[in-house]
């Protein structure tokens, strides 16, 4: 039995497994939707709401976003692999990518986090 033989996801296995990624990826989209929705009827009743708090929960808002898709699209990618030398390529560029996207994510977190507080403690 050939390495090829042995990792082959049945048809019917790999569109129940696409079936479920579209719909996580909707029920995602719903989610932000009313993340989104939520964040802005926050703003709309009025100046309690910081500029700080609004840019941290922004940034968290598309980190979220952004490290879910990722872990979706490495779920799909994952689905087409041919082997086990692509599954484990595919599994070191995914963690590879998502080690940078966190380590840019902190930065950029903490940065907003200390301009909250720089903000606030001028402000008092």
């Amino acid at each position: 039995m050939s390495e090829q033989a042995r990792f082959e996801i049945p048809k019917e296995m790999r569109n129940i497994a696409e079936a479920s990624l579209q719909q996580t990826r909707k029920t995602f989209d719903k989610f932000l939707t009313g993340a989104e929705a939520a964040a802005g009827s926050m703003e709309q009743r009025g100046a309690t709401v910081r500029a700080g708090a609004r840019d941290i929960g922004t940034k968290a808002i598309a980190f979220a976003e952004k490290n879910v898709q990722s872990s979706l699209d490495y779920a799909q990618s994952l689905l087409h692999a041919k082997d086990l030398t692509e599954v484990m390529r595919l599994h070191g560029e995914f963690i590879q990518s998502q080690m940078r996207a966190l380590a840019e994510q902190a930065a950029e977190m903490g940065q907003a986090v200390s301009r909250a507080a720089m903000d606030a403690a001028t402000k008092h």
